[in-house]
């Protein structure tokens, strides 16, 4: 059997040009945008047949207007492709064997799926595909991926894609099409905006409708070279709008090529229905048949079920419909039609009887197929008046889709029917429960909220259905969607219709009753807590009892409390129950996240190890993505910052659609950039930390990055932007009442309120803290307490008393370990006995707070305490040595970093307190040294 040729490219040679200068410099991203039937296929597939074969590999990718749940489905169809292109096993990256499992034809040239075992968490999990994906692309480089009809991808794609086109590899050049009027969100072809980076090429092809030379020169071309005279081709390009495949299906309809009186008898518009008509009618009964059923199964399909579907049987009525270029072979020996375009004209003019019964047939015959296309069949069942096949088959695809992941296609199916005036009343409650329960383990929250609140208004749910799709809405805005106030005032909501199910009502009260959210006393939190324990003893749900406990172990870790430790050993790891221990996983996690807030960073440490060991056995997901996010503080706060900015870093751009779950990373990076003087990157990370939105915020980071923010307006010298920053963060403690959150703001605020003369107010804010933390066990709020009363002694002239404080202060630090603070409580300390007149001691501990800076990399903190050494007379320790030939000395390397990062002299002066001087002899020898002639050409050196 075969296809039908296709014209050569006609009125495209400018997009021509500019699609294949993209594809044959990569790394680029060409988008392909245009209406239906512009011709934006033909033009994509003109390009790649102009490459070379034997130095590109060209794989191309489909996205379906009906899809079966397989997440990200259109990149793995292409990818199956690229086996020749890649070298052995043994040099491939360990990462690619993570999309093994997506692409069995690859088991041969792919390594073993990476270890640890998969993640189970889908954010975690999704990275490393994403990272497989890419490191597959880098290495069959030069790689040109095309991508048909975006417009029809499912979430996964599109963030899929999103990952690519953020750091391409270099021999990636990536194409898609796709109809702008179509995309789900109007204007982003990948759901957010693309901003290429200035190393990729990117080029942007519109195509619009051809003019009348255009349609002259097509119509030519289909009529092999016949002349086509200047009225005909005005009256079709009237006729047709200039849609290149219109025009060929009406040129090809016409009986007596170039007639223009043919075209004025053809039914005014002349759209495809018509031209489609004109070519059925000439067709067999049996070609016919095969044609419909081609219309009805709507995605191509292979001999057997087109022949099945039409009833006929016989396989030579697809041969006449081939024959007749109405329908196509595709590469892999399946047929469908040249365009959807023209299968909806089929379909159209099927009538409704007649398609019901193709219907019928299509779903018998796909009903055997092993595993069944579910959503197929509920399509199927639906236009076949099967109501209860449509339901059952409907249900069915979309618990499908949530259980492989692609969330998205199960909230769809379950939309479409909520949506359809066909579902029984007595059907709706079920399927909305279903969808809020989908939509809370999903990824993607907008189109879930939207939904839920349109469900939620109407009266056709029961109660308990009403209550439990309200707390699964509270737990998807609160976690998916860092809507943190706005979920808790609806699972509130809940409550009230869940009094006749007391176990989902106490999963509510416990999400509740954790202290770090929400604006609430510690005390409401208390009585949360203690409702929901009540509400236990009619439940034997372990599952249920198990994450009750959990949340009662955390809030006992948050606070501090005594007996937190004992309470930790209570949880039941040896439960039976696989979803029991998954919450055993996410309570160590918990426990994890509480003990850096407190101080007991070896603690931490083992809560981290043991969530991700409990994880692993019992399949659980969102404990590991919190323990590495919480690592990410915790390595911070104990100074292992060797590739913490880039880790960190990484957290961000992958939580960029739910930026509360970055806070942690967020934080590190605030308080790295304050460590080398970067003082508008570290405002803008702390901000987002949580500052942006409090009352969404993770209250310990928050009250962190508040601390952090303090300190970055009193080293800029503005103590108005300080003291307010002070008085809001502490009044939301004080509102809280969980002082041991303090430590990193308590001693920034009283140092704030101490330089703005309100010395009664900073004391009795130490004082308040001292309450607020005494019998609690908590080390880093103590040795912040230290450091609060050093400060006031200090101001009050107490300058030995000054001195031991921050000595006591400082050991504290160093037992955590906690180096970059105890360096900062060294700096206090030499500053008291400065005023004591000890000179050499404070030189001393000067001098060791310097080195201590140098080696985490804390380079402005570095330079102020080599400043303070030169202000009273000592020598500064030597650095490492001077920078010979083309390397940089230490000194250097800072200047060529800030002068990387668009410093000017003067501000890098200011943040390694040296001389305007002293700079310009730096910037002029960091130059020199790298070979470069402007100061725009200096990359952050490594």
């Amino acid at each position: 059997m075969t296809s039908e040729a296709s014209p050569a490219l006609v009125g495209r040679d400018a997009h021509l040009r500019a699609l294949i200068g993209a594809i044959t410099r990569p790394p680029a991203v060409a988008l392909v945008q245009g209406e239906a039937g512009i011709g934006k296929t033909r033009l994509v597939r003109t390009a790649v047949d102009r490459l070379d074969p034997d130095r590109h590999t060209v794989l191309l990718g489909h996205c379906h207007q009906i899809r079966e749940p397989f997440p990200y489905g259109p990149v793995f169809d292409a990818l199956r492709q690229i086996g020749g292109a890649l070298p052995g096993r043994d040099r491939l990256n360990p990462v690619t064997g993570a999309v093994g499992g997506y692409l069995p034809e690859l088991a041969g040239h792919l390594p073993p799926a990476p270890t640890p075992p998969p993640l189970d968490d889908p954010r975690a999990e999704r990275h490393r595909l994403f990272r497989g994906v890419h490191a597959l692309l880098a290495v069959a480089a030069p790689v040109v991926l095309v991508v048909e009809d975006l417009h029809w991808a499912d979430d996964g794609t599109r963030d899929l894609l999103r990952f690519l086109i953020g750091r391409p590899p270099e021999g990636l050049a990536l194409v898609v099409t796709f109809r702008r009027e179509d995309l789900p969100v109007p204007g982003l072809p990948f759901g957010h905006a693309y901003r290429h980076p200035p190393d990729v090429t990117s080029e942007v092809i519109s195509l619009t409708s051809l003019d009348v030379a255009g349609v002259r020169a097509l119509a030519g071309e289909l009529l092999g070279g016949a002349p086509v005279t200047a009225g005909f081709a005005a009256r079709l390009h009237e006729r047709t709008a200039g849609v290149p495949f219109v025009i060929e299906e009406v040129v090809r309809s016409l009986q007596e090529p170039g007639d223009e009186e043919a075209l004025d008898r053809i039914a005014v518009p002349v759209l495809l229905r018509e031209a489609m008509a004109e070519r059925l009618a000439g067709l067999s009964p049996a070609a016919l048949h095969a044609v419909q059923a081609a219309a009805v199964l709507r995605l191509p399909a292979d001999e057997s079920l087109i022949a099945a579907v039409s009833g006929s049987g016989a396989a030579h009525g697809l041969r006449e419909a081939l024959r007749a270029g109405v329908l196509l072979e595709r590469p892999d020996a399946l047929y469908g039609f040249r365009h959807a375009l023209a299968q909806q004209a089929v379909y159209d003019a099927i009538p409704g009887p007649d398609r019901r019964l193709i219907h019928g047939r299509a779903m018998a015959e796909l009903a055997g197929l092993d595993p069944p296309p579910l959503v197929q069949l509920a399509y199927h069942a639906r236009r076949a008046g099967e109501l209860a096949a449509w339901r059952r088959h409907g249900g069915a695809a979309s618990e499908h889709a949530a259980a492989v992941g692609d969330v998205p296609l199960a909230i769809e199916v379950l939309e479409g029917m909520l949506a359809d005036p066909a579902l029984p009343p007595d059907a709706r409650g079920p399927l909305a429960l279903q969808l809020s329960r989908v939509a809370a383990i999903g990824l993607s929250y907008r189109r879930s909220v939207r939904l839920l609140r349109h469900l939620l208004s109407d009266d056709f749910l029961p109660r308990h259905v009403r209550g439990e799709a309200r707390l699964n809405l509270g737990v998807l805005l609160s976690n998916q969607a860092g809507a943190v106030a706005e979920g808790r005032r609806e699972v509130l909501a809940a409550l009230a219709d869940l009094e006749d199910r007391p176990g989902v009502a106490a999963r509510g009260l416990a999400l509740l009753a954790m202290p770090s959210w929400g604006g609430e006393p510690l005390a409401c939190h208390e009585k949360w807590m203690a409702q929901a324990e009540s509400l236990l003893c009619s439940a034997d749900d372990p599952e249920l009892r198990t994450a009750v406990h959990a949340n009662k172990v955390s809030m006992a870790m948050l606070v501090g409390a005594p007996d937190a430790f004992e309470l930790a050993e209570t949880l039941p790891e040896g439960a039976r129950s696989a979803a029991a221990r998954r919450q055993v996983a996410r309570g160590y996690a918990n426990l994890c996240d509480a003990a850096v807030a407190l101080g007991h960073y070896g603690e931490a440490a083992r809560f981290a190890r043991e969530s991700r060991r409990v994880a692993e056995e019992s399949g659980a997901l969102y404990p590991v993505w919190l323990v590495d996010v919480s690592s990410i503080r915790l390595d911070w706060l104990t100074g292992r910052w060797e590739g913490l900015r880039e880790r960190a870093a990484a957290v961000v751009e992958m939580t960029s659609e739910v930026p509360m779950l970055a806070a942690d990373a967020r934080l590190a990076l605030g308080m790295l950039a304050m460590a080398t003087g970067e003082w508008e990157e570290a405002a803008c990370h702390l901000g987002a930390a949580g500052l942006q939105d409090v009352d969404s915020a993770f209250l310990p980071v928050a009250a962190a990055a508040s601390g952090g923010l303090v300190e970055l307006h009193l080293a800029r010298d503005a103590l108005e932007g300080a003291v307010r920053e002070a008085d809001r963060a502490v009044a939301r403690l004080r509102r809280k009442g969980v002082w041991v959150w303090g430590d990193q703001l308590v001693p920034a605020a009283v140092a704030a309120l101490l330089r703005s003369g309100r010395r009664a107010d900073a004391e009795a804010l130490v004082a308040e803290f001292a309450d607020g933390v005494a019998g609690r066990d908590a080390p880093s709020a103590q040795a912040a307490l230290g450091s609060a009363r050093a400060r006031l002694a200090g101001e009050r002239g107490l300058f030995e008393e000054a001195a031991r404080l921050h000595a006591g202060a400082r050991a504290a630090y160093e037992t955590m370990p906690r180096p970059y603070a105890a360096a900062r409580a060294a700096e206090a300390e030499a500053e008291a006995r400065l005023a004591l007149g000890a000179r050499e001691a404070a030189a001393q501990i000067i001098a060791d707070a310097a080195e201590r800076y140098a080696v985490l990399g804390a380079s402005h903190d570095a330079a102020r305490c080599r400043h303070a050494l030169r202000e009273i007379g000592a020598s500064a320790p030597r650095r490492g040595r001077r920078g010979r030939g083309g390397v940089l000395s230490p000194r250097e390397a800072e200047v060529a970093r800030l002068v990387a990062s668009g410093r000017t002299n003067r501000e890098i002066a200011e943040v390694l307190f040296l001389s305007r001087r002293t700079v310009d002899t730096h910037v002029a020898s960091v130059l020199h040294k790298l070979g470069v002639r402007t100061r725009n050409e200096v990359d952050p050196p490594p």
